[in-house]
């Protein structure tokens, strides 16, 4: 019932700053949590950050708590990721993800709908 779509990755030193994108199609956004998750070369994807459908409720792993932020805007239909202080350990292709819950889940396993991914390099 929705289609995904990141963007803003790319190639950065450590320290640096980044935002990613996650583009929703179709009108029913607000109904959805909305998930990052991130999988680096030879690891399983794992969960980073997820938002409740009114944007209120935040989740965070505790290897980006303080670092990364969150946010969505559902005028928009679009859900960001604001990456600072990166770190080459945060070398990986991270993916947006959507669930019809009133919950924030943190199991890739509760979301339906996937993106594509989009990579980030974290040069030292």
């Amino acid at each position: 019932q929705v289609q995904l779509v990141e963007s803003g990755g790319g190639l950065v030193q450590a320290g640096d700053s980044l935002r990613l994108s996650c583009a929703a199609s179709g009108r029913a956004f607000s109904s959805y949590s909305m998930g990052w998750f991130r999988q680096a070369p030879g690891k399983e994807r794992v969960f980073v950050a997820a938002i409740s459908r009114s944007g209120i409720l935040q989740a965070y792993a505790d290897s980006v708590k303080g670092r990364f932020t969150i946010s969505r805007d559902n005028a928009k239909n679009t859900v960001y990721l604001q990456m600072g202080s990166l770190k080459p350990e945060d070398t990986a292709v991270y993916y947006c993800a959507a669930v019809q819950s009133a919950v924030v889940p943190r199991s890739l396993n509760d979301y339906t709908y996937w993106g594509q991914g989009t990579q980030v390099t974290v040069s030292s």
